[in-house]
């Protein structure tokens, strides 16, 4: 596998529109922030302990989709370490995977709102225990956090824009370096919907500001 590319979304007019990821990085992350700060402090640098873990990340769901589409992974250009810790990630999938036995209709299908002109890539949509499930994994090491459950919202729509019915959405955290096994949380459905509702606010606050770019250079200008 070599480096994903980041994903870029058209509309059915050719236009590219926003991911929901773009979308949901107009939230404030006060946690972010102060994780950043601590991580300042102890002199390790940021932006490259995220790219670091943005390759575990991007490595486990690698993983997970060859094995769900019996295909065999390429690690070749990913260091023993990132290998090492995806391995443990892709271990806790499979655990809770030989519990929840699943049987793929899509995994990484990118998708598109008309409706609400916005696209995403689920990761994983299946029959699982006789329910059709949407599951997003996470490879964080803390938590599962809100953004992660408007994030999930989101594809959900897609998928039901897209003619698919979901009986069941949720989060399965993978966390790196950990022993404990997949942390799994259903979302309700008020959940769902509530996310949803906060994930349309965000894209308008995206869509807003960047019509409103020339105020910002005139802002910047004058400052």
């Amino acid at each position: 596998m070599k480096g994903k590319a980041k994903e870029k979304y058209r509309n059915a007019a050719g236009d590219i529109i926003p991911s929901v990821t773009t979308a949901l990085a107009e939230l404030s992350k006060p946690a972010l922030v102060r994780w950043a700060n601590k991580m300042g402090l102890k002199g390790i640098d940021t932006n490259i302990y995220v790219d670091e873990l943005a390759d575990v990340g991007l490595l486990t769901h690698y993983f997970i989709m060859c094995h769900l589409q019996d295909e065999i992974p390429d690690v070749d250009e990913f260091s023993p370490e990132k290998v090492r810790l995806a391995e443990g990630c892709f271990k806790q999938y499979l655990d809770w995977e030989q519990r929840n036995p699943v049987r793929r209709i899509l995994s990484e299908e990118p998708l598109v709102s008309e409706k609400y002109q916005f696209g995403g890539t689920p990761d994983l949509y299946a029959v699982c225990n006789k329910e059709l499930i949407l599951a997003d994994f996470k490879t964080n090491a803390t938590g599962i956090f809100p953004e992660m459950v408007y994030q999930v919202s989101a594809y959900r729509k897609l998928l039901v824009e897209a003619g698919y019915n979901v009986s069941k959405a949720l989060i399965l955290r993978l966390g790196r370096g950990t022993h404990e096994g997949a942390d799994e949380k259903i979302l309700s459905d008020h959940e769902l919907d509530t996310g949803f509702e906060i994930f349309v606010r965000c894209l308008d606050i995206y869509r807003l500001k960047r019509g409103n770019e020339w105020l910002c250079t005139e802002i910047i200008q004058h400052v």
